[in-house]
């Protein structure tokens, strides 16, 4: 009798306990799903992008050791790589006017990148970016590693203020030096080169000869020699290069050298022919640092110009390169191309390529000749591709659990700390209805990252309850200050309200908008795109079931053939009072 009393106890209390920890649960889940809303504060919960490219799920890779190219898909343009003495290679691109500037990515076998960081993390490493457009700021960087010293170095255009470079002994500690101008360097797209004798030069995109062009895009290669122990450039400006590889066609923008020495001889590419249909990049060879560059016979060295726009998958805008021998002893190329839609336009952006480099039998290097054609998916001998790998179709779900956003991330000009908080409430992202907009040339609460694919979905979570009619928060997609589609939940007159608004330079027009039930105060928000279109959604049941918003808008309003410029769209999540 007194055991079977005992086991009635025992059962009694685990049933109470249990009861208490379901309780417990209950309500620390209630908690997680209606965080506390402050007033002009929206929440989000998780942010999830899918990339779903046809290309990719129609052509799968068909070995370990081969990659799809672009290795970096999405708005990554004007790559340039370095590698050291152990087998490290490192990789940046242009930023132009979003923070923090130059994503910098590292590889042990030129296949397998992560993102290690920004190598301008800093507001003293970006002055003047504020009252820039999105296409103005960070230009070309080139990174370049200087045996000698030990050191790497990162020089590039500030078109704020202009031409400057940053070092570090580690890029992996992420702590470059603040920016160390160069005043004698007019133009843009300045590259180091760290010859064998030590000594160090600089070249660069500047001016025609006396500041008198020709024509329209008449531009040269100038070059000088560089201190390394007093960071000074010394020494007379040389032009190298005036006008391009044949001046009697008034070749176009030359820009984007890179200076080498190989088998004893320099060799000097450029891109050549501007940033559209007609880019390419070419070649030129000299006994001296100083000149005289000879330009290989069949330039160009790499360029899709003449090849039929209506082809597959097409890639086009091929140039601005940077070479480099991997350790075991091949070359390969990194380049910038996009890859439009039916012919038409790409919102993309200039992405980072990544493909073998040949050589001539009279000693130049080079990517393509004539017709042939960018493959998109190549292979190195050796390599084993990794599970987790920046190209093809990915899936990326950020929780915003840690204190610091993921290096995904960016904002528009600063760092926007008094905008958004990871801390506030833990789990979520807290951004405020700021009285500033996407559409001046300030710091928005404004976090997204780049479109890495024609076809891809978006899914967030927000908790936000609008207590007047000017704040309103929800997704952005953003190509530059005139060129963005905002869904956001808002307020007009009493009724709290979903809309799709695109934002132009003049003025906005609302594309669609629904009434919304007055308590509702967590949305899910989804962005499907199919290539030519977008589809906009939302769901007030956590996604079981989703409403249509707005289908079938027109997504070459965020392209670079409409809106012009040099970046390509990004997409994230927005707050605002205007």
């Amino acid at each position: 009798m007194p055991m079977k009393i005992n086991l009635k106890i025992i059962s009694f209390l685990s049933i109470i306990i249990i009861c208490i920890w379901l309780g417990c649960y209950w309500y620390n889940s209630d908690k997680r799903e209606y965080p506390d809303i402050n007033k002009s504060e929206a929440l989000f919960d998780f942010f999830i992008y899918e990339g779903k490219d046809t290309f990719y799920e129609e052509n799968p890779l068909s070995s370990d050791d081969s990659f799809y190219t672009p290795i970096l898909p999405g708005w990554y343009s004007d790559p340039s790589i370095c590698a050291n003495e152990n087998g490290d290679y490192f990789l940046v691109t242009s930023t132009f006017s979003y923070y923090p500037g130059v994503p910098i990515f590292h590889s042990r076998d030129l296949v397998n990148w992560k993102q290690i960081g920004h190598v301008l993390n800093r507001p003293s490493q970006l002055v003047g970016l504020e009252g820039q457009e999105l296409s103005g700021g960070i230009f070309a960087p080139a990174i370049q590693y200087n045996p000698l010293n030990k050191t790497y170095y990162l020089i590039t255009t500030n078109i704020g203020c202009g031409n400057f470079f940053v070092k570090t002994k580690d890029p992996f500690a992420g702590e470059w030096s603040d920016p160390i101008m160069l005043p004698s360097i007019q133009g843009i797209d300045p590259s180091f080169f760290f010859d064998d004798d030590g000594k160090a030069y600089i070249v660069n995109n500047d001016d025609a000869p006396d500041n008198k062009p020709e024509y329209g895009g008449h531009r040269t290669i100038r070059i000088q020699e560089f201190d390394v122990n007093s960071d000074q450039t010394i020494g007379p400006r040389k032009v190298i290069v005036d006008k391009g590889v044949s001046p009697k066609d008034k070749p176009i923008w030359i820009e984007g050298p890179h200076l080498y020495k190989i088998n004893g001889e320099y060799i000097l590419i450029a891109a050549e022919g501007g940033t559209g249909g007609w880019h390419s990049e070419v070649v030129f060879k000299s006994k001296s640092p100083f000149g005289e560059f000879v330009p290989w016979k069949k330039n160009p060295i790499l360029t899709q110009r003449t090849l039929n726009p209506d082809r597959s998958y097409p890639i086009a805008c091929a140039g601005h390169a940077d070479i480099i021998q991997a350790n075991e002893g091949d070359w390969w190329a990194v380049f910038l191309a996009c890859r439009p839609i039916n012919n038409r336009f790409e919102n993309l952006g200039r992405e980072t390529f990544l493909m073998p480099v040949k050589w001539s039998e009279d000693g130049f290097p080079y990517i393509t000749q004539g017709d042939e054609v960018i493959a998109m998916i190549n292979n190195r001998e050796g390599v084993k591709r990794m599970e987790n790998v920046t190209f093809g179709n990915f899936k990326i779900r950020e929780e915003f659990n840690d204190s610091l956003l993921d290096v995904q991330w960016m904002t528009l000009r600063g760092p926007a700390n008094d905008l958004y908080s990871l801390k506030k409430q833990p789990g979520f992202l807290t951004l405020n209805c700021a009285d500033k907009s996407s559409k001046e040339r300030c710091v928005p609460a404004y976090i997204g990252r780049r479109m890495q694919h024609h076809e891809f979905e978006v899914v967030t979570r927000m908790y936000f309850n609008p207590d007047d009619m000017e704040g309103k928060a929800g997704i952005l997609l953003l190509k530059d200050e005139t060129h963005q589609y905002f869904m956001s939940v808002g307020k007009m007159h009493a009724d709290k309200v979903i809309s799709l608004k695109r934002i132009e330079k003049n003025e906005d027009k609302v594309l669609a908008l629904e009434k919304l039930p007055a308590d509702a105060e967590r949305f899910d928000l989804k962005v499907v795109s199919k290539g030519l279109f977008y589809d906009f959604y939302y769901s007030l049941d956590k996604g079981k079931t989703w409403k249509m918003l707005c289908n079938n808008v027109d997504a070459s309003f965020l392209s670079t053939a409409k809106a012009g410029g040099f970046t390509g769209s990004t997409i994230g999540l927005y707050a605002t009072r205007k």
